[in-house]
């Protein structure tokens, strides 16, 4: 009986020894990520392409604007107001479809570099600056330097 007790006894602590020596292990990081998103150079990149994006269609719409102006007949104004309407809303779509994708590619490629990094300096867990009140070590600027 006390045989089964000593066995039980050390098959606990060492589980027990194990989770603490797990614990101990990690090694964890956090990450301001808007800053690093914001420092990117491809999300720069992103954003101008939306600007520029953005003018063209509001550039479409003055134009609609005066050909809509121009027109005297009310019938004819309406379907231009119609078609010109379809064209904005192709125009929109294709736009925020196009700015959607590169959003997702982009976030998978930063999240890639960051795991990289983070891993070759022996991180085990990067967490968001946001979610941690208390933390030692800010990995933000090393990885500002690694998203490319």
């Amino acid at each position: 009986m006390n045989f089964k007790k000593i066995l039980s006894l050390s098959l606990v602590s060492l589980m027990l020894g194990s989770t603490v020596m797990a614990a101990k292990e990690q090694k964890i990081a956090v990450i301001d990520v808007n800053k690093v998103v914001a420092a990117s150079p491809q999300v720069k990149a992103l954003s101008k392409s939306q600007k520029t994006s953005n003018a063209e269609i509001a550039k479409f719409v003055k134009k609609a604007q005066a050909d809509i102006a121009k027109q005297k007949d009310e019938t004819a104004k309406k379907e231009l107001i119609a078609k010109y309407d379809k064209e904005l809303a192709a125009k929109k779509a294709e736009s925020a479809k196009y700015y959607n994708l590169r959003l997702k590619e982009l976030d998978k490629n930063i999240t890639a570099q960051i795991e990289q990094r983070a891993r070759a300096m022996g991180y085990t867990m990067v967490v968001a600056k946001k979610a941690v009140v208390v933390s030692a070590d800010d990995i933000t600027e090393e990885m500002i330097k690694v998203v490319k």
